[in-house]
């Protein structure tokens, strides 16, 4: 898929996880207790959306660009505060030029007593996310192979947290090593809430990653998906989909409720449509 974020950055796909992601990391402050938020594809942290590489694709015109301007009910407003709120305060001078990516909003949303770990395997990157976090004693910035760092690094100390496993899917065989590093993962950690992103285009394994995650037989694993187009039909990035496993207990209900009109907001063609499922339930 060759998917450098720099690209991307902000687009239809970045919405459904960014703003996911910042419900569960408040939902994570409901209780006094500290947590960690481990991202083990994180990238840079903060892309500049008026850069050679986000201008070439404009990718994200059709994503947070329509949110800062769109008509949308109170239910979708309030679903999507907490990552408009921080994207504006990266802009304080309006517009959006600076765009936070999942390490650096996670820790916008942090307490004083709550950890981050942000890994990046990309050299260059990773000594750019040391910059961005530079001088920041809550943070820890590793240039690390994402993968391995969900046996050597869970579970973490704070025996909460969230797991955000977000890869570049730049090479053959990513679903299988997601199901197999979550295996792996929730072993070691079955307490953790996981998030897993993943795209949807026309060839994408979905039948068969799902009844892999089926067969796992991890408790309470949501899938979530969006998409802005016909998958049958479109060509390349037709939608975005996220894994989530042990969510709140509040987020498949939210979810129910602006799902579809987000579906509506971010259409790019015939077949924009939404779905959500629970893979697995209660055991």
């Amino acid at each position: 898929m060759n998917y450098r974020h720099s690209y991307h950055a902000g687009n239809f796909a970045d919405v459904l996880k960014h703003t996911v992601l910042a419900q569960i990391v408040n939902y994570l402050k409901h209780k006094d207790q500290a947590f960690r938020v481990i991202d083990t594809h994180a990238g840079i942290g903060v892309y500049d959306l008026s850069s050679n590489e986000a201008q070439k694709t404009g990718e994200w015109r059709e994503g947070i660009g329509r949110l800062t301007k769109a008509a949308m009910s109170d239910e979708l407003k309030a679903f999507l505060a907490p990552w408009l709120e921080a994207v504006e305060t990266l802009n304080p001078e309006g517009g959006v030029r600076h765009y936070p990516g999942s390490p650096k909003l996670a820790r916008m949303l942090m307490r004083k007593q709550d950890r981050l770990t942000a890994i990046e395997l990309h050299p260059a990157d990773a000594t750019q996310l040391r910059k961005v976090f530079a001088g920041d004693h809550q943070v820890r910035v590793i240039e690390l192979d994402g993968w391995l760092a969900l046996g050597g690094h869970l579970p973490p100390k704070e025996k909460r947290g969230l797991v955000l496993i977000d890869p570049p899917f730049e090479e053959d065989g990513e679903y299988d090593r997601m199901v197999d590093g979550l295996a792996r993962a929730t072993r070691r950690f079955p307490g953790g809430t996981y998030m897993l992103w993943h795209p949807i285009k026309a060839d994408s394994q979905l039948t068969a990653f799902d009844k892999k995650l089926v067969a796992l037989g991890r408790p309470r694993t949501l899938s979530v998906r969006l998409l802005t187009r016909d998958n049958r039909t479109a060509p390349g990035l037709n939608g975005s989909g996220l894994v989530i496993v042990n969510p709140p207990f509040t987020l498949e209900a939210e979810l129910k409720k602006i799902l579809p009109e987000l579906a509506r907001l971010l259409a790019q063609g015939p077949g924009a449509v939404s779905d959500m499922k629970m893979l697995v339930g209660e055991t």
